[in-house]
């Protein structure tokens, strides 16, 4: 396998490109099904309900309380804080955020008791090493819609408060310990890592200015990108989302006063406006974005890109096509990278949700000379561990 290292001197700017004989390696990712943690090693951690959420109006579409999992830190990483928020796509439609209510992703009484905490999450430092010894909380997702709305459909019987949903969590979590936080980090992984660019200044401001406070969005930067029939069928989807969570009264009024809301959804929009650190890691070939957003049956109905959708096995021309998406995204982050405080990670793998697996996390078996993997990239953005590049 070859691996190349790019660096840019551009500051908070890396990019890691891996080959591996010409071609991306595939991972699959199913959104909607988590690790339950078959293996006995696995940290398995239980479901904690907010019950005084309820009170607040900070519920799931069905109107159940809300809920986290949470790991203890211990010794040198007692007062440091993990917040992961859960991904799981949207429902952009009455008929679809009914269905998702019937589920784990719409409300509490349907969630898994436990789940797995893997890659970020880890409990062990041969997995984890800079985070292993934190407090950790994996946020579950009821509202399906990036922890980004606060309304409601009476006559539909859908509560949208995903905003509330943080807000009560989070002062949970501030009562339970993380008020005395001295370092914290938000993150959370596709419509997971979406929520943190949209809630991430909210997070730091629950905090004192002496707390460490950075945040990191993995695989949650969506872009707003043409599809193979030359549509946006993504632009499509975050209009329903919009359009039936209200949310163009809570998405950023910075960018909402001069755009249309349903672009205000699109990370590309709102990153430069976030103030807080951010660290924007993602796939330049995201795997859920080129199956749903660049090649999603509506816009392949003779199904030329199915195989290159689900495994890459792509023609010549497909792949030219899916070169130009990914300068796309590497062009959307330019402004983003020149302030030094945050970090972009672009890898080259067919992947989707890098922090959360181990194997892409901190593979573990990388000698001298080889890239260590996304926790050292992580880390040393983190600890400003780094020597600034002279331009």
């Amino acid at each position: 396998m070859k691996t190349l290292l790019w660096g840019w001197s551009l500051a908070g700017l890396i990019l890691f490109n891996i080959l591996a004989n010409g071609e991306m390696s595939f991972d699959k990712m199913d959104m909607f099904n988590d690790f339950n943690g078959t293996n006995a090693n696995v940290l398995m951690v239980g479901l904690t309900l907010v019950q005084a959420a309820a009170a607040k109006g900070a519920v799931c579409l069905d109107g159940s309380v809300p809920g986290y999992h949470l790991y203890r830190g211990y010794g040198s990483g007692a007062n440091n804080w993990i917040i992961q928020l859960q991904g799981g796509a949207w429902c952009d439609s009455i008929q679809n955020c009914q269905n998702r209510k019937r589920s784990g992703y719409g409300s509490s009484t349907l969630m898994e008791k436990e789940l797995a905490f893997l890659g970020l999450l880890s409990n062990k430092a041969a997995e984890n090493p800079d985070f292993y010894n934190w407090n950790k909380v994996k946020v579950r997702y009821c509202d399906g819609a990036s922890f980004g709305g606060d309304s409601e459909n009476k006559a539909a019987q859908l509560q949208f408060r995903g905003k509330r949903i943080f807000l009560a969590v989070m002062e949970d979590l501030m009562a339970k310990g993380m008020r005395q936080a001295k370092q914290a980090l938000l993150n959370g992984c596709s419509a997971g890592g979406l929520s943190v660019i949209l809630r991430c200044d909210d997070f730091s401001n629950l905090f004192p200015p002496t707390t460490k406070v950075k945040c990191m969005s993995d695989a949650g930067f969506f872009l707003d990108a043409v599809d193979v029939s030359g549509g946006h069928s993504l632009r499509r989807m975050y209009s329903g989302v919009v359009n039936t969570q209200g949310l163009q009264n809570t998405l950023p009024p910075t960018c909402t006063s001069h755009i249309k809301p349903t672009l205000c959804f699109f990370p590309q929009y709102i990153i430069n406006q976030v103030k807080t650190p951010l660290f924007i890691l993602n796939s330049g070939f995201d795997s859920w974005q080129i199956g749903n957003s660049l090649a999603p049956p509506s816009a392949d109905p003779n199904g030329s890109w199915r195989n290159c959708s689900s495994s890459f096995r792509c023609t010549a021309s497909q792949k030219q096509f899916l070169e130009g998406f990914k300068m796309s995204m590497l062009n959307a982050v330019k402004t983003f990278s020149k302030f030094s405080k945050n970090g972009v990670l672009i890898t080259s793998g067919w992947a989707h949700c890098q922090a959360e697996r181990q194997d892409t996390w901190f593979p573990g078996n990388s000698g001298a000379g080889k890239v260590k993997g996304i926790a050292v990239a992580v880390g040393d953005w983190y600890f400003e561990r780094i020597k600034k590049k002279s331009s």
